[in-house]
């Protein structure tokens, strides 16, 4: 008899914990889960934790875009001072000292247009790089996927970029600049932009959580690739047997792409066709790296 009562009670106990755990599941069913595979499992990408935590990736970018502007005299005016009075100086050079041949786009609009393309680049990829170091208890204490701060670095940095094309549209039109049907392919070549330095800032502020003499060296190879791109000079002062270099610059087919849409004028196609067949191997190489090096966080920074 007390056998039985045994097997009865462990039976129910047996019973009472397979509910309890059908429970559990059902109470955790909708909610972000964190499966924990070993290193021999290989890289894990993780793409459904980019959706899950999708509105975080909004907080963060509007974060760095109040840190940035916080406690500052001219707030978000910098956005517009910066490349504009830039352009001023390289007009004044390239007019009056070092004569440059008048293109199709007057010039002033030419190094507005470049000069603001190539900050929101810049400076997305320099936010990027210190982003992780900077975010150390975000890093160390919560989970959700590190790629976001290096990718709010660009949010912010494309907001900038929006303030600062406003005054881009009465230039354009001071100069006689009509829109044309390409200026539609306008914001292509600003996500292009946008996708290249978030695949440098991911792997650069990957590398610096370990290397962190890397954020020292990157104003100065941020500066030779602003020289070896058509920034504040146009392509055709580039010797003919050169270009061929300079195109196979990414950035170049993306500031060529951006004028032309700005002006009407004709697309290059072989050169902006460049970003665009370099953009997303680089995105997908970037997010492999970064997954790869985002197990040591914690333990190195």
């Amino acid at each position: 008899m007390s056998l039985k009562t045994s097997e009865t009670t462990e039976r129910v106990v047996v019973a009472q914990a397979a509910a309890a755990h059908t429970r559990a599941a059902d109470s955790l069913d909708g909610l972000p889960h964190v499966v924990i595979l070993p290193e021999g499992a290989g890289v894990q990408l993780n793409l459904g934790d980019l959706w899950a935590y999708r509105e975080l990736l909004y907080f963060l970018t509007w974060r760095d875009v109040k840190v940035r502007y916080k406690q500052t005299l001219m707030g978000v005016a910098w956005v517009v001072i910066q490349p504009l009075l830039t352009m001023l100086v390289f007009t004044l050079v390239f007019r009056r000292f070092v004569p440059l041949a008048e293109g199709v786009i007057p010039y002033p609009v030419f190094a507005y247009a470049g000069l603001l393309l190539w900050n929101f680049f810049s400076t997305s990829v320099s936010s990027g790089t210190n982003s992780l170091i900077g975010n150390t208890s975000l890093v160390t204490k919560v989970y959700f996927p590190r790629a976001f701060i290096p990718a709010a670095a660009v949010g912010a940095g494309l907001v900038d970029f929006c303030v600062g094309a406003v005054l881009l549209v009465p230039l354009a039109a001071f100069y006689g600049l009509r829109p044309s049907w390409g200026l539609l392919l306008l914001p292509v070549f600003v996500l292009l932009t946008a996708a290249l330095a978030l695949a440098v800032g991911m792997v650069i502020s990957a590398l610096t959580v370990k290397y962190r003499d890397l954020r020292h060296a990157l104003p100065f190879l941020l500066q030779l690739w602003m020289f070896a791109s058509p920034v504040i000079y146009p392509v055709g002062v580039v010797p003919e047997r050169w270009r061929w270099l300079l195109a196979a610059n990414p950035l170049t087919g993306a500031l060529e792409g951006f004028r032309a849409s700005l002006a009407g004028t004709g697309f290059d196609w072989a050169v902006v066709a460049v970003p665009s067949l370099v953009a997303p191997p680089l995105i997908a190489l970037a997010l492999y790296v970064f997954r790869r090096l985002e197990d040591t966080f914690a333990d190195v920074i």
